[in-house]
């Protein structure tokens, strides 16, 4: 689909990189030629991603460990991949979700996702963005958001409130900065299975068959749709699109509402054994990180 070397002297980075969507698109960008910087709290899975990747294709992966709930952090970190040269592009996908009955949250649960997704996501393209005015560079960045943005999201509403910031970030500086040759843009993936995502936010059905039976075309989304999605947002194939954001569900947004309005039907039980599968999996991340 693309031309080998496409991405030749590009610097992109990729938040939350180590795993999962993220993982998928920087490999993808240095495929194509790009340097890569990937981030990501565990700093040691974002290392164990770049020798992979780069054994893989060659080029060049740099890891970074960092928190992008502290902004402090995150310009540092920025500073560091600007060092050699400035950074060409940025990806948004570093997020966080889990599903809960609303009025079973906390506090620090709806502060977990508010402050990865929208508080962490504001701190990265705001030390990137001032560094391309700065020094009159121009640049591409792309976040991932959800279908809900537009119709809401019953039971993950943190990540409904927090990725709704991301989408009307996108708008308001892409206004703001598109006379600098900065533009923004997002995508709204549908369901691309992850063991992360499904865990958290599908649990019980981590395979997808409830997406298949729904989607008007019947099948979950594949990772490579993702991959050529971003690389041509990024590609200068077409620089006028910004401010935009761009579904890719099959049309289940359309048909279904794309949301999780069928959890209405679950009952005591099943939100216990949701809750379990979700401590579970977060146990398990937390003995990665060490």
């Amino acid at each position: 689909m693309f031309s080998d070397g496409l991405l030749t002297g590009r610097n992109i980075l990729v938040t939350g990189g180590g795993t999962g969507l993220g993982k998928a698109m920087a490999a993808k960008f240095l495929s194509l030629g790009a340097d890569i910087h990937i981030c990501g709290r565990r700093k040691g899975v974002c290392e164990e991603t770049a020798a992979e990747l780069m054994k893989l294709h060659g080029g060049k992966v740099t890891a970074h460990g960092v928190d992008i709930r502290d902004a402090a952090a995150v310009d540092a970190m920025v500073e560091s991949a600007f060092k050699d040269r400035p950074l060409t592009d940025l990806i948004n996908n570093a997020a966080g979700n889990f599903v809960a009955r609303t009025q079973d949250l906390s506090p620090r649960g709806f502060d977990a996702i508010a402050n990865i997704v929208m508080h962490g996501t504001f701190y990265v393209t705001h030390a990137v963005g001032r560094r391309w005015i700065a020094g009159g560079q121009r640049g591409n960045v792309v976040s991932i958001t959800v279908t809900w943005v537009r119709n809401g999201g019953p039971y993950v509403v943190p990540s409904t409130m927090s990725k709704s910031a991301i989408h009307a970030m996108t708008m308001s500086l892409a206004t703001e900065w598109g006379r600098y040759g900065i533009r923004l843009n997002t995508i709204a993936p549908g369901e691309i299975p992850t063991e992360g995502m499904s865990k958290r936010i599908k649990p019980g059905d981590e395979a997808g068959a409830r997406t298949v039976a729904a989607n008007p075309m019947g099948r979950l989304g594949d990772m490579s749709e993702l991959q050529n999605l971003a690389t041509f947002l990024i590609s200068g194939g077409c620089d006028w699109i910004n401010g935009e954001t761009i579904v890719m569900d099959g049309a289940q947004a359309l048909a279904m509402g794309g949301n999780f309005y069928e959890m209405r039907d679950w009952k005591d039980s099943d939100w216990a054994e949701a809750r379990d599968a979700i401590v579970a999996q977060n146990e398990k991340d937390k003995a990665k990180r060490g």
